[in-house]
């Protein structure tokens, strides 16, 4: 079974002259395992179709499935709990708590989800970050590096099956840029996890077992690679 599946799925803003067409009719799989990106200029429908694919908004048309759940099926409550579960963001806006430190950030997530990654490997996450020592920080004294790095552990530490990252090296130098490249690499083979990376980063190509471009919202397959489970 795919991790993710889009099925005639669009994605329509607004009516008549000023309806926009977001996002085009299609179709996607991204399988366990799997580390693709998808790459486009600013307004391409990048985010729109990373957010879709996450069940953050519901499509116009068509079928969002994650790990065998139709979410466009379901009422929002079902949704969140899915996606609470089985997904994990990083956004380009670090979407850390503001009045939390870095460690809290994690204790709030174990107040809402269990089977969470344990202190070990919490740690683990941390070191491969570089901010072992930031996490008793708030996010007004982190830089914005830092903050972006918080917020891949945060989203890291649920433990999700399939990772959606929105320009995640967008802040970080380009050797900072490649360990996190590293870091999705290695967690997306050896955990058999999904990560899809909308970028514009071409620093990263060489990462990804397949590279979609986007643009107008119409999406298509570039290069792709054999796939090392």
């Amino acid at each position: 079974m795919p991790a993710l599946e889009l099925h005639q799925v669009s994605k329509v803003f607004g009516t008549g002259h000023t309806m926009v067409e977001a996002m085009k009719t299609t179709d996607f799989t991204a399988e366990h395992g799997e580390l693709i990106g998808v790459v486009g200029p600013s307004g391409s429908g990048k985010s729109t179709f990373l957010t879709i694919a996450g069940g953050l908004q519901t499509p116009s048309h068509g079928d969002v499935v994650i790990n065998g759940y139709t979410l466009t099926t379901f009422k929002e409550k079902k949704r969140s709990r899915i996606r609470l579960n089985e997904i994990g963001f990083v956004l380009q806006s670090s979407n850390l708590v503001p009045f939390l430190t870095v460690d809290q950030q994690m204790q709030l997530l174990d107040k809402v989800k269990g089977k969470n990654l344990s202190s070990d490997k919490l740690r683990e996450v941390y070191q491969s970050l570089g901010i072992e020592n930031l996490r008793n920080t708030y996010p007004s004294e982190l830089s914005g590096g830092e903050q972006q790095r918080a917020a891949i552990a945060k989203a890291l530490y649920s433990d999700p099956s399939i990772l959606l990252a929105d320009e995640p090296t967008a802040s970080l130098d380009t050797n900072r840029a490649f360990e996190v490249m590293e870091m999705f690499h290695d967690l997306t083979k050896k955990r058999n996890k999904t990560t899809i990376v909308v970028t514009h980063d071409t620093r990263l190509l060489d990462y990804f077992d397949k590279v979609y471009t986007i643009t107008d919202g119409e999406i298509h397959l570039e290069q792709q690679k054999a796939v090392n489970h």
